[in-house]
This record gives structure tokens, sequence and C-alpha cells, in this order.
């Protein structure tokens, strides 16, 4: 691979190799959540087109809880508040390890995947409110496009057997990150209930607590699971998507580890590398099994695009995405010091952009949020899914054409001619 140019004026150049076995770890397991994804998806959409879609439905609907508390939930209830909170306290943590020692900690890093998610956020939901606007639809749904899934698009890749390097796997992971928290602020600010002073007060004191013993370097579980629950708890009853008390928990663990203390890992890590696995490979299946089981019949998929609320969504997700990912980060370089990896071209970020229409999870989250009216919801789930396949689908090709530039950086990124366990171009000094 050619050395990429020293500093922060790289853009998509060679990570550090810390930075680099933390990103493939993380990459790997969400890859593999992604595949489990996938499997769930389909079985629920293969479940809910068959004579036994009652039986789905049926199991679905179960209620459990406590009442007493308020959490007497359906199990699709359950499954997008209580298991998603998982899959958000993971972006929280992932979030806060950014800021704190990651790619974002600096504006001259930070600004390109910052501005691109941003824009990635942005230009879909004007597509929509615009689709809705002309169609005469209602405009509701203006978030729904907005969220890129991390562990779908790279299951994607990983059916695709591509070699996309590191870097750009990495870019792809940061937008997820900083899309996803955009997208639970949108829930907490827009899609909330009938808000719970009480309750709510009661949520911001657990997170104070939650904070001091942080603060104060409180070590043991028993402290800090039965406070989440807490949280969590007094978020859901206090009107507020339960779901953000996953991402502020994950913003106040601390993520800098204490030497002075003698820690080998901090909170931050120990959880992340707990939780992960659970997020990638038991809480987003679950949620998926439980949210695409709908009809794929031919009046639906008609009024995918008939309709202007779900035509808005499926064009958000396949157009407003590359528009905004591409145009944003095309522009954001172009008024920065930022140089291109001299071993990629920009039809790289521009496939990136066109794979990151791949919505599902938390659009699914937010379809449900937004429309009361199961007629309404189905249709928005549909378009969720035509929208995300035809983004993969294009994707696919995409990054196919490329394969053999990006399977020869992997053979340079990976080359380990000493065996050393460290690759050689790490060795050389060129990481950007």
């Amino acid at each position: 691979m050619s050395a990429a140019p020293r500093g922060p004026s790289v853009f998509l150049g060679l990570l550090p190799w810390p930075e680099r076995v933390r990103v493939a770890r993380a990459l790997r397991t969400e890859t593999v959540g992604g595949l489990v994804l996938l499997i769930a998806a389909l079985v629920a959409l293969v479940w809910a087109n068959t004579p036994w879609r009652g039986t789905y439905e049926a199991l679905r609907d179960v209620h459990f809880g406590v009442a007493a508390l308020g959490l007497e939930l359906s199990v699709q209830h359950w499954t997008a508040d209580g298991l998603l909170t998982v899959f958000f306290l993971v972006a929280g943590i992932e979030l806060k390890r950014e800021l704190v020692a990651g790619r974002l900690r600096t504006p001259a890093t930070a600004v390109l995947p910052v501005v691109a998610a941003a824009c990635g956020m942005v230009v879909p939901a004007g597509i929509y409110l615009a689709t809705a606007a002309v169609g005469g639809g209602r405009a509701d749904g203006w978030a729904v496009p907005m969220a890129t899934d991390i562990a779908f698009a790279l299951a994607v890749l990983a059916v695709l057997s591509t070699h996309l390097p590191t870097a750009l796997r990495a870019f792809l992971l940061t937008l997820a990150v900083v899309d996803d928290l955009g997208a639970i602020l949108v829930i907490a600010v827009f899609f909330t209930g009938r808000l719970n002073p009480a309750a709510l007060a009661g949520a911001a004191g657990g997170l104070v607590v939650f904070y001091l013993l942080q603060r104060f370097r409180v070590r043991g579980w028993w402290w800090y699971v039965p406070l989440a629950v807490v949280v969590w708890t007094l978020t859901y009853n206090g009107g507020v998507h339960a779901t953000v008390a996953g991402v502020a928990i994950g913003l106040i663990l601390r993520c800098a580890r204490d030497q002075d203390a003698g820690e080998d890992a901090s909170p931050g890590e120990r959880a992340e590398h707990l939780l992960r696995p659970v997020s990638a490979g038991v809480a987003v299946p679950l949620f998926a099994l439980f949210a695409t089981g709908v009809s794929i019949s031919a009046p639906v998929l008609g009024q995918v695009f008939t309709r202007p609320e779900p035509l808005g969504v499926v064009l958000g997700l396949v157009i407003g995405k590359v528009l905004g990912i591409f145009g944003g980060t095309y522009l954001a370089a172009r008024c920065t010091r930022a140089r291109l990896n001299p071993d990629l071209a920009w039809a790289d970020v521009f496939a990136l952009a066109v794979l990151a229409g791949i919505g599902f999870t938390v659009a699914l989250l937010i379809g449900e949020a937004a429309f009361a009216d199961p007629a309404d919801t189905e249709r928005i789930k549909a378009a969720v899914l035509v929208g995300s396949l035809l983004a993969a689908g294009m994707a696919a090709v995409l990054v196919k054409r490329r394969n053999s530039i990006y399977r020869r950086l992997w053979d340079e990124e990976h080359l380990d001619a000493d065996a050393d366990g460290i690759p050689d171009v790490h060795r050389r000094g060129t990481a950007g």
C-alpha cells in the first residue's frame, strides 16, 4: 500500500495499529451479528407470509412483566424498548470512546465523519418531507430514513466476501455511531409520549448517581446493573423512549483507563466487551424477528411506490443517504486540509454512501414510534425493507467492481513478513 501522508489531512488513511485492532474486533462482532440479523429478518418475513401468520402475531402480542411498575408489555414492545436499550448502550459507549480517544477527539479528524453523518440524516429527512408534501402525505415519518444499520451493512459485505480496507469500514462504523446518536435524540425529542416529570426527575437523579459512582471509581456490577434497570424503568414511565437511557448510561461510562488505579481496561471497555456480542447477536436479531414480520403482497408493494409516506422512506434511503453522505464528505474535504488516501478514489466513498442507505433496525424502530395506525406501520416497514434491499443491491455492484483493488490493499495491510504479529505497513510508520 502506498504510504499515506501523515497528519490529520489524510482522509481514509491507514489507521494507527491500536485503533485498527479495536475497530477490527468491533467490526468482527458486528459482522457476525449482522448475519444473525439477516437470518432473523428472513425468518420473520417467511413466517408472516405463510398460513401460520396467526401464530407469529399471537407470539408477538404476548404480554408479560410487572404491571404495578407499568411494565406489562408485549414481546414486540420488550424487544423494542428493552433489548434495543442494550444496542444503544453499546452505541453510547462507542461514541464516548471515539470522543475520548478515537477519531472524534480532535476537530481535524472529527469534521469529515460528523459532517457526513449530519448530511446523511438531514438530506434523507428533507427528501421524505418533499415527497410527502408533493403527494399530499403526512410528515410523521420524516426521521425514518435517517439512520444507517452498521450490522446489516457489514453482513452484506460479508456475504459479498469483499476485502474492503479497514479505513473504509472504520469510517462506516463512525458514521453509523454518530447517526445512531442523532436518531435517538430525534426519538427523545419528537417521539415522546405523555411526559411524567416526577419519573424523569428520578431517572435524571439515577444518572447523576451513576456518574458519581464512575467519578469516584466505585467498582462492582452490583452497583451499576440495578441502578441501570431503575433508570431504564423511570425513563420508560417518564414518557421518553426507554432506549434513551441506554445512550445516556453509555456516555457516562468512563472510556479512559485509570493507570493510577491499576486498571487493565476502563469500565466502558469492559462493558462494551461484554455487551457488544449480546447486542449484535441477541438484542438486534430478536428485535428484527418481531419487527419485520410484515405481509409482502402485491398490494402492499404497490403502495410502497404509490403512497407518499413509504415512497418518501425509499427515496430517502436510496437517494437521500447517497446525496447527503457523499456530498457532505466531498464538500467537507474540499473546505478543509483533508486529502483522500491516494490508494482510494471518491468512487469508494460513493459506494460506502450507497451502502449506508441500509436503514433497517433504527428505521424500523422510528417507524413504529412515528405511526400509530398498524396499516401505516406495515407500509412503512415494507418501505424500509425495500429501500434497504435496493441500497444493498446497488452497493454490492459498486463494491464488487472495486474488489480487485480492495484485495490488493487488504493483502498489503495484512502482510506480516517477519511474523511478529504486527503487519509490516505499521512498522514502516505509515499510519495516518
